[in-house]
């Protein structure tokens, strides 16, 4: 999520789970191969296994920014095919690539010649067309044979250029007439869709997107789907990925306390404050850690007020 999960987030997020697959806000293929690409790729090793999100629409950009990410350790590579923002529409990438199915899959194509690791696509169930003049509100509840024929056919080109696994946001995108909030939360989910998708293409691996906020709900998903994606919910209540990992894996692992959880992170940002890092781009991640237990209130405060001052001290949250 852009502006969400950078290295400090992820690092948060690390705590609850070893296994869980953590994914980077997009990053554009242009900002890595014109700016400082060491910067923006730089990573920890406890954030492991990591996936870097890409977008773009070159597909000579985008493998070349795809061969970067893996010669920094990650160990998959995301073509952001689903992100409905105006300025991600500016710039070419985004929800508006699935109207592209042939770019898409000429950009998958040059991607996986240029890596060894999976390069997987995120995508929306279709798009809706706004803009001036033109009204979206009166269609936001439709979802007809043409739409998921288009769904198909974006599907089949992207599957035919190398595409494996398909990241489902299940719901349509709106380009335009809505804001970024709404796009997330307006149109209807459509996850039978997804699962219509899944048993239509059975090599592919389908991961559904959108609206899982329990456990039980991720659970009941993976009853069909290959995987399950969560963003919000797992970055206010980080608590959830943990309880995926326990009824997931039979592996024993346990989550450390809160108070091993702030420890680990004063041990952080102790190391990243010592290299010019601001405090508070660390903390306002934290947020989460008592989400739902008494006194996370006074915890949240402690934490927003006690980051500011410019002396503050990085395990002043301890």
């Amino acid at each position: 999520m852009m502006d969400w999960t950078d290295r400090h987030c992820r690092y948060f997020l690390r705590g609850f789970s070893p296994r869980t697959l953590l994914y980077t806000e997009m990053i554009t293929a242009e900002a890595l191969l014109r700016g400082d690409a060491a910067r923006l790729l730089r990573h920890s090793d406890e954030e492991q296994p990591l996936a870097l999100q890409l977008g773009g629409s070159d597909p000579a950009r985008l493998a070349a920014a795809a061969r970067l990410g893996e010669q920094a350790g990650y160990v998959e590579i995301n073509l952001n095919c689903g992100c409905p923002s105006d300025r991600v529409q500016a710039g070419a990438f985004g929800a508006c690539l699935m109207a592209y199915p042939k770019r898409v899959a000429d950009c998958v194509a040059a991607m996986r010649a240029a890596v060894a690791v999976p390069v997987t696509v995120k995508m929306r169930i279709g798009i809706i067309e706004g803009g001036a003049g033109v009204p979206v509100r009166p269609r936001l509840g439709l979802y007809d044979e043409a739409d998921y024929g288009r769904l198909v056919a974006f599907t089949a080109a992207v599957s035919a250029a190398g595409c494996e696994v398909f990241i489902v946001h299940a719901r349509q995108a709106v380009l335009g007439g809505l804001s970024p909030k709404e796009n997330r939360e307006v149109p209807p989910l459509h996850p039978e869709v997804v699962q219509r998708l899944s048993k239509q293409f059975p090599s592919q691996r389908f991961v559904l997107n959108g609206g899982l906020r329990t456990a039980p709900q991720a659970e009941a998903a993976l009853g069909w789907s290959a995987g399950v994606m969560l963003g919000r919910e797992a970055y206010h209540r980080p608590y959830v990925i943990t309880e995926l990992h326990q009824h997931l894996y039979a592996d024993g692992w346990q989550r450390p306390t809160e108070r091993e959880l702030l420890e680990r992170m004063a041990r952080y940002a102790a190391r990243e404050c010592a290299a010019g890092e601001p405090l508070s781009a660390i903390t306002r991640h934290m947020f989460g850690l008592y989400a739902g237990q008494s006194g996370a209130r006074a915890y949240r405060v402690r934490l927003a007020e006690g980051a500011r001052p410019s002396g503050a001290r990085p395990d002043f949250f301890l």
